[in-house]
């Protein structure tokens, strides 16, 4: 199909009639109006947590406990969940699907009492796992392998894999139930499978090998896809030949899309970790509507069931945002969990009582400590975060602003100014929009900041990856 007649084709069909009733992602449900009934989640990797969270009132009720911090995970004996990260919910809403990377599984909870049904453990590094629109199955996408694990969502026992290219990162359905579409993380390959027979039936390029999120918008027109690694979104038609509709340029550290169907629309809302934003676009000719700062490393993203509100966690700030849809305004911040990926709002949750039934206070859960590092001319770079396990804490930073595909070395400097030894923490390599996503763990805190017992360090980014570098690029903000 030529350019010109397959974007006249796609508007055609993204048209809303004026007496559509407005409908939200994942199923296009007729729209449901936000109660206190209704709950978000949010799957928090490094606390090991899910936070509970009641949109009525925007506070935070407590956490489901999933997992201990370190050191405590580091033991042999150690049955707990390590790095909880995905985040599904069943089409009635009575059950979520968690899935942790570090412990290769899928726990089952009950929204109604909090209580773990059951965990299921497949292969390795498992990353989103999302239920079918008739709530039968679960497709978890395992990106260290090669396979999508499809778990029956009665019994919880895997009934099936189906291949895929390596590093399969993410499974989102067309509302119908008919077509399963499954992003890479490894490869720039999208396979589009038929749910009922699980066969193959197309195949979309993706211009980068690094998809970490997928979304269906709730008209059942178009997929949007995103690419972490060059900042970039993708938007598909939902239907054969599958073709690209439009590529576009939201930003390094592009995280997840999701969407909002409201009287004035139907839209896109993408979080860009590397700015600290959420973008927004029209889903009917792709002009982007909005920008809204919505704070440090924003993650995962869900409308609320009526679309008037959007939510947002942020990783980098242990916080849910929750955005105005009408007018694309932050209007609460919610203190959660340490380091939310994945969220989901779920209408109806809770059909009685209070919710609040096995929930745990947030505690050590919420305790961090947030650093920047600027350029030498002074600019915000990079965001950092110490996330507090105890004696140790396990460093985030948000890297951006460095050159694309080179080698850099996140280190500790003597003085402010870079100058002095450096002690390298971890060495990293820039994605191709000159940015990235560097871990370390140790007592930091105890080091860099300014009530430090002994001799203070400053981080620091230098260039080159094998310690021996000099040329300082980023300096920790005095």
């Amino acid at each position: 199909m030529k350019p010109i007649a397959m974007l006249l084709t796609a508007a055609a069909g993204l048209t809303i009639s004026c007496g559509a009733a407005a409908q939200q992602a994942p199923w296009a449900k007729p729209d449901t109006p936000s109660g206190p009934r209704d709950r978000i989640y949010a799957a928090e990797q490094f606390s090991n947590t899910v936070s509970v969270v009641d949109p009525s009132t925007n506070s935070l009720l407590g956490v489901i406990r999933l997992g201990d911090p370190q050191p405590m995970n580091l033991s042999p004996l150690y049955k707990g969940q390590v790095l909880v990260h995905g985040l599904g919910f069943s089409p009635d809403g009575r059950q979520l699907a968690v899935v942790s990377i570090g412990s290769n599984s899928v726990t089952f909870i009950d929204t109604a009492t909090n209580a773990v049904r059951h965990t299921t453990y497949i292969g390795r590094s498992p990353h989103e796992a999302f239920f079918t629109p008739d709530g039968r199955e679960v497709w978890v996408t395992v990106r260290g392998e090669d396979y999508v694990s499809v778990i029956d969502a009665s019994t919880f026992a895997e009934k099936a894999r189906v291949k895929t290219p390596g590093g399969p990162g993410m499974t989102i359905f067309s509302p119908d139930g008919r077509y399963a579409y499954v992003c890479s993380s490894f490869n720039p390959e999208l396979a589009v499978f038929e749910v009922k027979s699980r066969k193959r039936v197309g195949t979309v390029k993706q211009p980068s090998p690094f998809c970490p999120n997928i979304a269906a918008t709730p008209d059942g027109q178009q997929v949007w896809f995103t690419l972490k690694d060059v900042g970039k979104t993708i938007a598909f038609s939902a239907r054969p030949p599958f073709a690209i509709l439009k590529e576009i340029d939201t930003g390094p550290i592009t995280n997840h899309v999701n969407f909002a169907r409201t009287p004035g629309g139907q839209f896109a809302y993408v979080t860009i970790g590397g700015s600290n934003q959420l973008k927004v676009f029209r889903t009917d000719d792709f002009s982007q509507l909005a920008t809204i700062p919505v704070g440090s490393l924003p993650h995962g993203i869900w409308p609320s069931g009526d679309g008037k509100r959007i939510y947002v966690g942020l990783e980098n700030a242990d916080a849910l945002a929750a955005i105005d849809t009408a007018t694309n305004k932050v209007v609460a911040q919610i203190p959660i969990g340490q380091a939310p990926q994945a969220i989901a709002y779920v209408a109806g949750g809770v059909p009685s009582g209070d919710g609040r039934a096995g929930l745990q206070p947030l505690g050590l859960a919420g305790a961090a400590a947030h650093l920047k590092l600027v350029t030498l001319e002074g600019a915000v770079a990079t965001s950092v975060t110490l996330f507090d396990q105890g004696l140790t804490q396990v460093l985030q930073a948000a890297v951006t602003g460095l050159a694309p595909k080179r080698a850099y070395v996140l280190a500790l400097a003597e003085h402010g100014d870079g100058s002095g030894a450096l002690q390298p923490l971890a060495k990293f390599m820039t994605n191709p929009a000159g940015s990235a996503i560097v871990n370390a763990v140790g007592p930091i805190r105890q080091l860099v900041s300014s009530e430090a017992s002994v001799p203070r360090r400053n981080l620091v980014i230098a260039e080159g990856g094998d310690g021996a570098s000099t040329k300082i690029v980023q300096v920790q903000q005095r």
